[in-house]
């Protein structure tokens, strides 16, 4: 039985490993779309930060002044909203194309669809790490002076990272199966944005509204945010996202050991 032949016969979590242990080859795929995307730009990913830097710096005035909210302390809240928000955004949109755009590779040979899942994640992870640093100056400005707390940010990065995957996962494999879903998903994620405390505070939402808070997106950018602004997110959103986290685990694993098989018959 040729190599081929015998990786189709793995385990679905054999299969899953194999993808994920292989670092040096999505880490690569991902760096080198970085530098293809920027490719004879002066600037080159720079320009991620300075386009996030020039975004933060025209809505945080004028949506500090519509909200009656003092500048010092909105600023730094808009920032972490708009680079967490972007990263949420790119990551599902990505995930949609994980494998489409990914064609060529798994037509011509064998490889563990999740490599390609993690390579678009550590794409989304390098961009990231470009606009983050936008809120250093920010919240030397305003003042922000973190505390214990804001180690709670490891933890929910982590598990933003495995809800990452595993949606990655299953909008991989349903849009790549389904093309109309992925039209679908980038009109829910517009929608989302609106619905999601980026530019808005949860405090300025009337009682009946407060069900809106049950959004995934909010509960995890409450995680995100929260630590990074000297305070600590609440119960509600670490169980909320504990319960997301479960159940898109579940969901994504048993689409990926019925139809990872499938998915270059797809393409």
């Amino acid at each position: 039985m040729s190599k081929a032949q015998s990786n189709l016969h793995r385990s679905a979590l054999a299969d899953w490993w194999e993808g994920t242990r292989r670092t040096d080859i999505w880490w690569t795929l991902a760096w080198f779309d970085i530098v293809l995307r920027y490719r004879r730009s002066m600037l080159g990913p720079l320009w991620l930060t300075l386009s996030m830097g020039a975004m933060i710096g025209g809505m945080g005035p004028l949506y500090s002044s519509l909200f009656g909210t003092e500048l010092s302390q909105f600023f730094p809240y808009l920032a972490l909203g708009i680079i967490f928000w972007g990263f949420f955004s790119s990551m599902v949109a990505d995930s949609c194309n994980a494998f489409i755009n990914s064609a060529n590779y798994l037509k011509q040979g064998y490889f563990p669809i999740t490599l390609f899942v993690w390579r678009s994640l550590a794409r989304n992870i390098i961009q990231f790490g470009h606009q983050i640093v936008l809120y250093v100056p920010v919240a030397l400005w305003a003042g922000i002076s973190l505390s214990w707390s804001s180690l709670l940010f490891i933890p929910a990065f982590l598990l933003l990272l495995i809800n990452a995957h595993a949606l990655g996962v299953l909008l991989g494999l349903v849009c790549t199966r389904f093309r109309d879903v992925t039209q679908i998903v980038t009109s829910v994620m517009q929608m989302l944005m609106f619905l999601t405390p980026v530019f808005w505070q949860p405090s300025n939402l009337p009682s009946r509204a407060q069900y809106i808070l049950w959004n995934p997106f909010a509960q995890m950018l409450d995680l995100l945010r929260s630590p990074l602004m000297g305070g600590a997110a609440s119960l509600h959103s670490w169980l909320g996202i504990l319960g997301w986290t479960v159940a898109s685990l579940v969901v994504s694993s048993l689409l990926f050991v019925k139809y990872r098989r499938r998915v270059v018959y797809w393409l």
